[in-house]
């Protein structure tokens, strides 16, 4: 339905131009610039139905611009009566169509806003130096042959830059609606480039009013077409290197067009030509910088969240086997001694029968933290050792404090009177107590070995009791 309302468009225009030779410039001139407008509100239309918003509008705004030229043309031409002078201010509008398509192109999806706002600026400030460029060959009614000449070259290198990196972008999405996006992008981009290519470079004498105003609007109506299609793209398997390449090279598109104006530049305004390197240069270092510590505070989250059990929020194996080597080379050093307290809920496997997993799952979280809040130092660490066992780094302590906080932790568990499988009964821990007096081996087998031994000690003792007989022999 959508081609063939395109097709009729383009009829429509085609007939309009036959029957009416006498109005055929402002005739066309409606149509020439309902095109952009009808694609801009495709993609708005389809921005709001796709996780890729900012790019669809940021495409929609490109059209409108490119439609507020054509006015600026129409006005000069029909209105002013002058269809030998180009308004400058037209030809900075066409220029400036290409800025938030580069921004599209450029700003990686889900970044932080002040990551958004460098890229907003250096838009901008490419939207400057277009308009200081543009402004060098032309006054806001008229653009001289010679300026023209120089404004076709911009034209040439903007177009060629946007379907190249768009092309680029779209081979390089893995995600569907950032894949259909930049194919729509791609599309209208090439085909933009060819039209824009013939009308600047071999229609270049000729007026609007003419036939050749339908190929004008020939990429506008592809991309209403596409950007209205229900496509919503489909998992496509990307090599990850090129993923990788150009998402972390993206954020330099701005960077680089930057540069490529301020080449464009340097014969008309110097200072601004290297005023614009600098800017392109800072801005991308900045936002480097910022991706960097961005990606390093990552790592760390992730680390953090790679040592806490998820269950419980304790410590997990890991970071509990790591904590005790540390505390363990500390005390080597040191001369002192080291504890290590094994605990274990009591009859845990009959809970789960009785209660179900979610309920053991919650005795679990209520125990860790128990424990966690009778390890008061900075220097305990309280960890989940697996399924229903915890342990506790106990260091830089006199040894005799250990049983007590065995004690203390035990009497705490107790006092939250938690449903057993036993009726009558609370759930209940047993804790085993391993001590070292003083480090001398390099390695903290032993220690685990006397709190394991002294645990199962306080098992066969009836539970619900600590056993601190835990010593290397």
């Amino acid at each position: 339905m959508v081609v063939w309302l395109s097709v009729l468009y383009l009829l429509c225009h085609g007939i309009a131009l036959v029957l009416l030779p006498a109005h055929a410039l402002p005739v066309s001139y409606a149509f020439l610039i309902g095109a952009p407008l009808l694609a801009g509100l495709a993609c708005v239309w389809r921005g709001r139905r796709s996780a890729s918003i900012v790019g669809w509008v940021a495409m929609a705004l490109g059209m409108g611009l490119w439609a507020a030229g054509m006015v600026l043309n129409m006005y000069q031409e029909v209105g002013r009566g002058n269809a030998d002078a180009t308004p400058g201010l037209s030809m900075l509008l066409y220029v400036l169509y290409g800025v938030p398509l580069t921004f599209a192109m450029a700003h990686p999806r889900q970044e932080p806003w002040y990551l958004s706002l460098i890229d907003a600026l250096l838009a901008l400030l490419l939207g400057y130096l277009f308009f200081v460029y543009t402004f060098s060959f032309a006054t806001l009614s008229d653009a001289g042959e010679d300026g023209i000449a120089h404004l076709r070259l911009m034209f040439d290198v903007e177009n060629i830059f946007i379907a190249g990196f768009a092309l680029l972008r779209w081979r390089a999405s893995e995600d569907p609606s950032r894949r259909v996006f930049f194919r729509t992008l791609c599309v209208f981009a090439w085909v933009y480039l060819g039209v824009a290519a013939y009308i600047n470079h071999v229609e270049t004498e000729d007026s609007y009013g003419g036939l050749g105003d339908l190929l004008i609007d020939v990429p506008f109506l592809l991309l209403a077409i596409m950007a209205l299609r229900p496509s919503r793209g489909s998992e496509v398997r990307v090599p990850r290197a090129l993923v990788m390449a150009v998402r972390a090279g993206s954020p330099l598109i701005l960077a680089l067009s930057l540069m490529v104006v301020s080449a464009l530049m340097v014969r008309e305004h110097p200072y601004l030509a290297v005023a614009g390197f600098a800017l392109a240069t800072v801005g991308s270092g900045l936002r480097s910088v910022l991706m960097q510590m961005r990606s390093f505070a990552r790592q760390d989250q992730l680390d953090a969240l790679s040592r806490i059990d998820s269950l419980t929020g304790l410590a997990n194996r890991r970071q509990f086997d790591q904590s005790l080597r540390d505390a363990w080379e500390r005390a080597r050093r040191s001369g002192q001694g080291i504890a290590l307290l094994m605990v274990d809920i009591d009859c845990f496997k009959a809970f789960n029968d009785r209660f179900g997993h979610p309920a053991g799952d919650q005795c679990l979280r209520l125990v860790a933290a128990t424990l966690a809040g009778c390890a008061v130092r900075s220097t305990d660490l309280v960890a989940r050792y697996g399924g229903e066992e915890f342990a506790v780094v106990v260091a830089s302590t006199p040894l005799e404090g250990a049983p007590a906080l065995a004690e203390r932790m035990r009497h705490a568990v107790e006092q939250l009177q938690l449903p057993s499988a036993e009726p009558g009964r609370p759930v209940t821990i047993s804790i085993g107590v391993g001590t070292v007096p003083r480090v001398l081996e390099a390695d903290p087998a032993e220690l685990l070995a006397a709190a394991d031994a002294a645990l199962y000690a306080a098992k066969r003792g009836g539970r619900n009791r600590v056993d601190a007989g835990g010593e290397p022999g």
